[in-house]
């Protein structure tokens, strides 16, 4: 049997799975779960996956992961893509709870507010998100100042999960213009081999 991903194309979460598993060049299956349909919640799927959500990889022995980082760090482990050091693997780890404490909480939701129509109804929200967000790519593009990539200048899963949501960002009504050291990373990450863009971006 070979790897199974749970999820929807457009998903960001989804995406970096997707993504890591094609640049790795692990086979595997792709299983269409809408969870804007409400089918991360039917009863088949929590049997598997009781967290409810997606992302989610079925091994080869059955076992089903959840949460993307953790699929991350479960595919990228003993390949370059996270880390050839201790210190360097703790650092990949530090930008993976970045992305999911400060990007995808404010610029990833900010988003989906707004290319769904609910902007109005989450204003106050979105006015906060846009000033908290909007710090979080000050703190990228300045660690990024004189570096090719975020942790021990190559490629890692770090740059990978930051990646997702930041390019995009615009789409939440970010500025990424005042940050070119994070756009220029930006086009860097585009360039690695065997990328292919987030559907809908």
């Amino acid at each position: 049997m070979t790897l199974r991903l749970y999820g929807i194309p457009i998903s960001g979460n989804c995406y970096k799975v997707e993504l890591l598993l094609k640049q790795l060049g692990i086979p595997y299956e792709a299983v269409l779960v809408n969870s804007r349909e409400g089918e991360n919640r039917r009863p088949e799927y929590l049997a598997k996956n009781p967290l409810g959500q997606i992302p989610a990889l079925e091994l080869e022995d059955g076992t089903v992961l959840a949460e993307s980082a953790a699929i991350l760090v479960y595919l990228a482990e003993n390949t370059p893509m996270y880390g050839q050091t201790q210190l360097e693997r703790a650092e990949i780890l530090k930008w993976l709870f970045f992305e999911q404490t400060r990007i995808a909480r404010y610029i990833a939701t900010t988003r989906f507010w707004l290319r769904a129509g609910q902007a109005e109804a989450n204003a106050s929200l979105i006015k906060q998100n846009l000033q908290l967000g909007t710090e979080a790519l000050r703190i990228m593009d300045h660690c990024l100042a004189g570096k090719t990539f975020f942790v021990g200048e190559r490629y890692t899963i770090a740059d990978l999960a930051l990646f997702t949501y930041t390019h995009v960002a615009e789409q939440g009504g970010f500025d990424l213009k005042p940050f070119p050291n994070l756009q220029a990373w930006c086009q860097r990450v585009k360039q690695t081999d065997r990328f292919f863009p987030l559907p809908g971006a």
